[in-house]
């Protein structure tokens, strides 16, 4: 009996150490470090609204395909079966009137093949309106994973912010509870005052309710993230810090290339053009060849009627010329041509909306640098006077006031520094989105 214990006990431990250790790698797996170019990546793959246009820009790409089909002949067939009643003649005074006799059973069978050889470059344009669609859509489509990148890089580097933001307030809490330690003992000797423990015991908790806040900025970012890139919400995302060290030493920005705004601007303007031409050629006639083979049977133009098979054939040429067209297209023609300026004057204001964006975007980059270089210099101050204020309050040579307020300051230049630098980052990441190459 004692052995049965023993072998249960046994299991039972091995279950809780494996289950533990399945915990570890669980945890070990739920956190990551991605870069943000993998971030990218993955939303490329697993976005839902990048993969919606991505669908579009496929169908448009078969709408080609379709608008390309009216190059090809037309080709009908038709077959029917009729029962015909017997036919009645009559003077033209419906007088006389007398039975002729149908054969009963009938059949239509008819086979036609037509190619239009001239429409007035309807087709022609046709099929260029539809392959500017494809355009469009796949401009779209690269537009809408653009602001899916840019929507990543923002979440990313405030995530960056905050994890930065993080180690500050670590580190201003653990130099807040040494100065309490040491607090205690000259309250202990008699060299301090209860209440300066107290008002920095308060300084203390406002330093864990912000920490408290910035985990829960971070844990809703990262649930924004992992969202945006298809992850697991399980995933931790720890944000790579090498990377503002890059783009902070290198300083790199791309040259602006014809931005994807500005390309569908251009595609709208010639969609309206062939529209245009198209709306033109209405007022122009239609030739087709045709050829066709006919086989009826009974032949009903003969009295009495002949049960007979008749078959003929045919081939031609066919012209088509919609007269109404002469008065009815004209405000069509009209409506186009305004479309094609609307268009031409939108692009240009467009483009200059974009020149306005970019030349912001970069004196926006220039001068963070030079707000870095100011916080960078403001932290440097702050601890000095940290460390002043800090040796006259130990020598009785300052209030606790003093302390606080030199702490607060140091604690807010350091924030500011952290700020200074993702906000170089994202200006950077926007000149690359305005762009269109992010």
């Amino acid at each position: 009996m004692s052995k049965l214990y023993f072998l249960i006990a046994s299991f039972a431990m091995l279950c809780v150490s494996g289950a533990y250790a399945q915990e570890s790698v669980e945890t070990r797996h739920a956190t990551s470090m991605i870069t943000i170019e993998e971030m990218f990546r993955l939303a490329d793959e697993n976005n839902r609204n990048i993969r919606a246009v991505s669908t579009a820009a496929e169908a448009a790409k078969e709408g080609v395909k379709t608008a390309k089909n009216a190059y090809l002949p037309a080709i009908d067939a038709s077959l029917s079966l009729s029962y015909n009643g017997n036919g009645t003649i009559t003077d033209r005074d419906f007088s006389h009137s007398f039975v002729a006799p149908i054969p009963h059973f009938g059949n239509n069978f008819s086979f036609e093949v037509s190619q239009v050889v001239f429409a007035g470059g309807a087709i022609r344009n046709g099929v260029k309106i539809a392959e500017l669609q494809q355009q469009i859509a796949a401009l779209n489509a690269e537009q809408k994973r653009q602001e899916v990148h840019f929507l990543i890089a923002g979440n990313y580097l405030e995530l960056c912010k905050l994890k930065n933001q993080l180690q500050v307030f670590e580190s201003n809490i653990a130099q807040t509870q040494k100065v309490l330690g040491n607090m205690r003992v000259r309250v202990s000797e008699g060299a301090a005052l209860q209440n300066d423990i107290t008002r920095y015991e308060l300084q203390l908790q406002n330093l864990n309710y912000a920490k408290i806040q910035l985990q829960n900025s971070m844990s809703l970012l990262n649930n924004q993230l992992t969202v945006a890139a298809g992850l697991p919400q399980s995933v931790v995302i720890v944000p790579d810090s090498n990377m503002i060290r890059n783009v902070l030493t290198t300083g790199h920005i791309p040259d602006p290339a014809t931005t994807l705004a500005v390309q569908m601007a251009e595609n709208a303007e010639k969609i309206a053009e062939h529209s245009e031409k198209i709306s033109r050629a209405e007022r122009l006639p239609q030739i087709a060849l045709f050829a066709g083979d006919y086989f009826n049977s009974p032949v009903l133009i003969e009295i009495p009627a002949l049960n007979k098979n008749f078959n003929y054939w045919a081939v031609g040429i066919g012209v088509k010329y919609s007269l109404g067209n002469l008065y009815k297209s004209g405000a069509k023609i009209r409506a186009n041509h305004l479309a094609a300026r609307q268009a031409n004057e939108e692009k240009a204001a467009l483009e200059e909306q974009i020149s306005l964006a970019l030349n912001e975007a970069f004196v926006h980059y220039k001068e963070a640098f030079v707000l870095l270089e100011t916080k960078e210099k403001s932290v440097e101050l702050a601890a000095q006077n940290y460390n002043v204020i800090s040796y006259c309050y130990e020598n009785d040579l300052a209030l606790i006031t003093d302390l606080l307020d030199a702490t607060s300051q140091k604690l807010d230049a350091e924030l500011q520094a952290i700020n200074a630098e993702i906000n170089i980052i994202y200006n950077y990441y926007k000149i690359k989105y305005i762009s269109g190459i992010l």
